[in-house]
């Protein structure tokens, strides 16, 4: 069996099974939409879904992709190692009852024991061309949150949309005089999902009738919009609009010609996933 060359600290962890000091791995942080593989033999290990933030100082998972990894009890008796299945390399340790995720399971992995391909490159190399549909509904966390839970959506991102300016900062937009909304970018197989049916997601999950703001987030940085590529992406919209309308919802979303995204600061990314927190005006109701 061949493995990927390591350097001596690699070696240490994965070969020898030592331990990465913690709070300084890559991936301790790291919460964007791909796949973790083995740094030894490149097998897939961990999706993004399974990562959570515990604070521990290492990165950690409540489920593995099935069979990618093995357990092994310490000689001591007083812990659980985990390694790749494929190849033996050293991951961490697996640990029970700590009550942080609803499964109640937390892989304690070493960042240097893995690698990480992100959404957009697996879809590459699978053949598959993303697209990309951008909106706008209040604070763009809840938003961002929702949206990535779609089957078929591979990465949401979190930025900027509709002001004349470039690179505009969060302090910016908060000021209210930007023209900037707060707007994701979602990045989706069309193979899988339609567009139609994240834009009926984004009327699900937000207020489309309250002006000015969604929930307590008030001002126009939190208006209701989306911003469509072409005519055919309009058509869409329109219609889903006249639906709603249809059942007496006064709809106040406006539809917008496509400018340039600017991409939010790096702690508005997966800002949910990041903290544990829930959406506090966000939330789905079936409205189609």
């Amino acid at each position: 069996m061949a493995f990927n060359t390591l350097t001596p600290e690699e070696q240490h962890v994965i070969q020898d099974k030592g331990t990465e000091r913690p709070f300084t791995g890559q991936f301790n942080e790291h919460f964007e939409n791909g796949l973790y593989l083995c740094k030894q033999c490149d097998a897939p290990l961990y999706r993004s879904e399974h990562k959570f933030p515990s604070h521990c100082g290492w990165p950690s998972f409540d489920d593995e992709i099935e069979g990618a990894v093995a357990r092994h009890v310490d000689a001591d008796g007083r812990r659980t190692e985990i390694v790749c299945a494929h190849c033996g390399g050293h991951l961490g340790h697996v640990f029970e009852g700590e009550m942080q995720t609803a499964k109640n399971i937390r892989h304690c992995v070493n960042s240097i024991s893995m690698n990480f391909v992100s959404a957009e490159e697996l879809a590459r190399e699978g053949g598959c061309e993303l697209k990309k549909a951008y909106f706008a509904g209040g604070c763009f966390w809840g938003v961002e949150h929702l949206l990535q839970q779609a089957p078929g959506v591979e990465s949401v991102v979190s930025g900027y949309m509709g002001g004349p300016s470039e690179n505009p900062t969060y302090t910016q937009v908060c000021s209210k005089t930007s023209g900037h909304l707060e707007v994701v970018e979602v990045s989706y197989d069309a193979a899988q999902v339609s567009y139609e049916t994240l834009a009926k997601l984004f009327f699900e999950i937000h207020d489309p009738t309250q002006r000015g703001g969604q929930g307590p987030d008030l001002g126009p940085q939190y208006a209701s919009a989306i911003f469509v590529a072409d005519d055919e992406e309009r058509a869409t919209v329109d219609r889903l609009i006249d639906v709603l309308r249809g059942k007496g919802m006064d709809v106040v979303t406006s539809v917008l010609p496509m400018a340039p995204f600017w991409r939010a600061e790096e702690y508005h990314q997966d800002y949910y996933a990041k903290t544990g927190k829930a959406p506090y005006c966000h939330r789905y109701e079936k409205k189609f």
